[in-house]
C-alpha cells in the first residue's frame, strides 16, 4: 500500500502484520500483549472522543507523559483527525512547561500521572487555550472494551459522544503532524514542525538500514518526546511489525531488559556507558578472580576491536584470547541486556571511542548515527556491514548533505522540517539557500562517511584567535576512569580550562594524571591548562542539563563563574 501519512503506517501494520503482540504493557506484574487490531480499535475510540470534544484539523493537543502504550494510542488518534500533537518532556518543571503549551496554543492536554496533573494545575490559570485535561491514571482512555489486561472502558465522562470522527479532512503528506520543542542549550526552545511526509520518509528509509523484522522485540525506554525514539523506536518498529514493549520507567529499564529480552536496543551514549561501568563495578565487587577476568576480557576485547575496525590483522595470540573471553566473560555482559540483543543503535550525542570498542569487542557492536529534531531525525547511520568507527556512517537514502565553507553540515531531503512554529525569521535563517543549517561542524570522507567534529555554536575561540572544539576533548576526558563529566571553557581567554565532575572516590592525583594523558593527544593550543572540580549536581531540574541530558554551557558557566575566574586569575 502507498504509505504517505502516519495513519497509513497503522493501516499497513494492521493489514500486513496482524500481530497478536504488537505491543507489550506491564500490568499487575506481568507483561500483557496488545494486538494490532485491539490497538487500532482503541485509537478509533479515542479519536471519536476527541472529535466529540471539538478537536479537528490543525488543532494542537499536548501529551505530557512517560513512555507507555497510552502515549502511542493518543498520538495515532490525534494524527488521524489531521490534528497536531505536541509532546512535552514530563521531567520539565511547571515554569518550563508553561511557555511551550502557551506558544503551541494547545487546546487539550493528556498527562500520565496525578503528580504531573498537579504540576499542570499550578499553571492552569496562565494557559487560556487549554480547554480540557485528561489524566491516564485518573481517567483512563476511552476504549471499545478491555484492551490491556483487565482494564475496563473509560469512565462515563470520557466516553465519546454520538458524533463520528471529525470529517474536516484526513491529513495529507505535507500537513504538520507534530510540533517538537527542541531543548536547546540556551534561550527559549523552538517548536520544530514536522509533517507526515517528514516522519514517514525517515521511518521507511530507516527500516532496511536497521534490518528489523516482525520477529524482533524492542524495549522502549528513551523518551518518546524525543524524535530519536519516536522515529526509530516507534514508527520504524510499527512498520516493520517489531513488538514494542514499554518499559515501566527509566529506573526499571535494566530489570525490564531481563524480562523482555529485546533483540534490538536503542540508547544514548550515557546508557551504554552505564552498562559498561556497571559491569566492571559488579566484577570488582565480586573480588578475585572475577575482577581480574573482567579487566582482562575488557582489555582483550578493546585491543581486538581496535584492529578489526581498522581492517588490520589480529595476531594469533590476541585472537585466541578473544575467543577464550567470548566463552568465559562476554556472555555475562550480553546476559545483562537479556541475552538476545543482535542490533544496538546509539544517537543523541557522540559515542566515546572506548565505549564503542568495549561493546564491539564483546560481540555487540553499537551502530552510531546522527540526526536532529529538524531532520526527523536520522541523517546518517552506521550499519554492520559498513561500520566505520569515529564516524556516524553514511547518509540515509534520500538525504543529501554537504559541508559549507566554515565546516557546517548542511542537509536537505524529504525528512527536513517544514519550519519553526511561529518563527518565520528563524526558519528563514535555518533554511537559507534551501538547505537546513545543522549548526554542527563535520566532514564527509571519500567513502561517503560523515564525521561530526563539533557544534558550531560551541566552538571556543581563544584570545589568540585559536578555535577549539570542546566536545571531542570532553568526550576524551569522560572516557577516563576518574572523570564522570567535563565541561571545557575558555572562549575569549588565553587558554582552555575544564570544570570536572570526578568519578565517585577518585583522588585528585588520578584526575590530574587522566587530564595529562588526554593533553598528550591534543594540539598545544587545545590542552587543558587548568581544571577545577565541581559537585555532581548538574541536573535537568536545576537547569544545568537539557531533557536530553546535554550540558547547558551558559547556565553552567554562569553558575560556576567564580570557579572559572579562579582558573584564569592573573592570566588575562
Amino acid at each position: 500500500m502507498d504509505i504517505r501519512t502516519i495513519p497509513d503506517l497503522l493501516r499497513h501494520a494492521r493489514e500486513v502484520h496482524r500481530k497478536p503482540d504488537a505491543f507489550l504493557a506491564k500490568r499487575d506484574g506481568r507483561w500483557v500483549p496488545v494486538s494490532i487490531e485491539s490497538f487500532a480499535q482503541w485509537v478509533r475510540a479515542v479519536a471519536d472522543w476527541l472529535a466529540a470534544r471539538g478537536v479537528g484539523f490543525g488543532d494542537r493537543v499536548a501529551i505530557l507523559s512517560e513512555n507507555r502504550i497510552e502515549w502511542a494510542v493518543v498520538d495515532h488518534a490525534v494524527l488521524s483527525l489531521g490534528a497536531v500533537d505536541v509532546p512535552v518532556y514530563p521531567t520539565l518543571p511547571a515554569n518550563e512547561i508553561r511557555p511551550l503549551l502557551a506558544d503551541s496554543g494547545a487546546t487539550g492536554l493528556f498527562v500520565s500521572t496525578l503528580a504531573h496533573l498537579e504540576k499542570i494545575q499550578s499553571i492552569r490559570g496562565e494557559l487560556p487555550s487549554i480547554q480540557w485535561i485528561v489524566c491516564f491514571d485518573r481517567d483512563g482512555l476511552p476504549a471499545p472494551g478491555p484492551v490491556v489486561g483487565e482494564s475496563a472502558p473509560a469512565p462515563e465522562h470520557l466516553r465519546a459522544g454520538t458524533g463520528g470522527v471529525n470529517a474536516t479532512r484526513a491529513p495529507g503528506p505535507d500537513d504538520v503532524a507534530t510540533i517538537i520543542y527542541t531543548s536547546g542549550t540556551t534561550g527559549v526552545p523552538k517548536g520544530v514542525m514536522l509533517t507526515h511526509r517528514n516522519l514517514v520518509s525517515n521511518a521507511l528509509a530507516s527500516v532496511d538500514i536497521f534490518g528489523l523484522t516482525s520477529k524482533d522485540t524492542h524495549l522502549s525506554f528513551l523518551p518518546l518526546n524525543h524524535i530519536f525514539e519516536r522515529t526509530a523506536g516507534y514508527n520504524v518498529m510499527l512498520y516493520a511489525g517489531t513488538t514494542i514493549a514499554y518499559a515501566e520507567s527509566i529506573e526499571r529499564a535494566a530489570q525490564n531488559l531481563l524480562e523482555v529480552r529485546p533483540t534490538v536496543l536503542l540508547g544514548v551514549p550515557r546508557f551504554f556507558e552505564r552498562i559498561m561501568e556497571r559491569a566492571m563495578d559488579v566484577a570488582a565487587s565480586a573480588g578475585f578472580p572475577r575482577d581480574v577476568m573482567a579487566r582482562w576480557a575488557r582489555d582483550v576485547g578493546m585491543r581486538w576491536a581496535a584492529l578489526r575496525v581498522e581492517r588490520k590483522g589480529v595476531p594469533l595470540g590476541l585472537a585466541f584470547q578473544h575467543w577464550l573471553a567470548g566463552l568465559l566473560v562476554y556472555p555475562v555482559l550480553r546476559g545483562r541486556l537479556g541475552g538476545r540483543v543482535r542490533s544496538s543503535f546509539s544517537g543523541g550525542a557522540p559515542l566515546a571511542r572506548d565505549t564503542a570498542l568495549f561493546f564491539y569487542g564483546a560481540g555487540m557492536p553499537i551502530m552510531e548515527g546522527y540526526g536532529l529534531s529538524e531532520t526527523s531525525p536520522v541523517v546518517a547511520v552506521n550499519v554492520p556491514d559498513g561500520y566505520k568507527l569515529g564516524t556516524v556512517g553514511k547518509l540515509l537514502p534520500g538525504v543529501e548533505a554537504k559541508i559549507a565553507e566554515d565546516g557546517e553540515i548542511l542537509v536537505r531531503g524529504p525528512s527536513v522540517m517544514k519550519g519553526y512554529w511561529n518563527k518565520p525569521e528563524e526558519t528563514a535563517v535555518a533554511m537559507e539557500g534551501g538547505w537546513f543549517h545543522t549548526g554542527d561542524i563535520g566532514e564527509l570522507d571519500a567513502g561517503g562517511y560523515l564525521k561530526i567534529t563539533d557544534r558550531k555554536k560551541d566552538l571556543l575561540v581563544t584570545s589568540g584567535g585559536k578555535k577549539i572544539a570542546p566536545q571531542a576533548i570532553e568526550a576524551a576526558l569522560k572516557g577516563k576512569p576518574s572523570i564522570k563529566m567535563a565541561i571545557v571553557v575558555g572562549d575569549g581567554r588565553k587558554y582552555a580550562s575544564a570544570l570536572i565532575v570526578p568519578a565517585p572516590g577518585a583522588p585528585h592525583d588520578s584526575i590530574e594524571a587522566d587530564v595529562d594523558a588526554v593533553n598528550k593527544t591534543l594540539a598545544s593550543y587545545e590542552t587543558i591548562k587548568r581544571f577545577e572540580l565541581i559537585p555532581d549536581d548538574l541536573t535537568v531540574e536545576n537547569g544545568c542539563l537539557s531533557p536530553k541530558l546535554d550540558v547547558k554551557r551558559r547556565v553552567v558557566s554562569k553558575r560556576f563563574a567564580d570557579v572559572i575566574e579562579r582558573m584564569y586569575h592573573g592570566a588575562d
